[in-house]
């Protein structure tokens, strides 16, 4: 047996394959590299205070409403992101500069709105699906979920993606992979938000929201940073050269 006994080489689809590998840490870098531009547990307060009214099964409904507008965000920007802008003429600094425009008047609206009489619980509104369905796309889920950082980063996720079939199917694999997770960490945080308040209390909530509207604020001006350090980069390369 001891000849008989070596290693069989792996099968090219197995799990030690080099190709599997690759595909795991793809999943896994754009995955975390997503849900932490998104921040899912800061959004939970912005989504708790804006559905205050709602009951518990009606939040659920409308985070899982969230989670799904979310995942087909992500599908369209890994896919077809990219062409979109180029048939537009759009580039990824205009996204980052207007986006981050967007989210930071959202934040900055969010910080300064007056607080809340925890004595003086908000009316009971009826609950409109209708309405549930605008409030579920936008704001929250453009701009406060994936916002114009989450839509940069997905389309440069994608930026590199070749046209070779094996490399293309991986690839499709990936972002389907990394939209399903992010939508499923977007629908479990979102719709246990009122628990997280629970936890926190009213001050500890009031405090939390603050906190994510600033939070809110900074990442707006940050995209706009980034937005203007990708535009006025090449300008100022050209005026260096001699």
């Amino acid at each position: 047996m001891g000849a008989r006994s070596a290693r069989l080489p792996a099968s090219p689809g197995g799990p030690s394959s080099p190709m599997f590998s690759s595909l795991v840490s793809d999943i896994l870098f754009g995955f975390m590299g997503l849900i932490s531009i998104i921040n899912p547990v800061s959004g939970a307060f912005i989504f708790f205070d804006r559905t205050s009214s709602f009951s518990d099964d009606e939040r659920r409904l409308l985070a899982k409403r969230v989670a799904i507008n979310s995942f087909c965000v992500l599908i369209v920007t890994f896919f077809v992101g990219t062409p979109i802008l180029n048939f537009f003429g759009i580039t990824i600094e205009a996204l980052r500069i207007g986006g981050g425009l967007a989210v930071a008047v959202a934040g900055w609206n969010m910080l300064n709105a007056p607080d809340r009489s925890p004595d003086a619980a908000p009316a009971v509104e009826q609950f409109d699906p209708e309405a549930a369905n605008s409030k579920a796309f936008f704001p929250l889920t453009i701009p406060f979920t994936t916002g114009p950082g989450t839509i940069a980063t997905a389309i440069a996720l994608n930026a590199n993606r070749t046209h070779k079939l094996s490399a293309f199917v991986l690839s499709s694999i990936a972002s389907i992979a990394i939209s399903v997770l992010v939508g499923l960490v977007i629908y479990y945080v979102y719709g246990r938000s009122a628990r997280f308040a629970h936890y926190l209390g009213v001050d500890g909530t009031r405090v939390a929201l603050r906190v994510s509207a600033f939070l809110l604020l900074c990442i707006g001006v940050q995209i706009i940073l980034t937005g203007l350090q990708g535009f006025l980069a090449p300008i100022a390369a050209l005026r260096a050269a001699p």
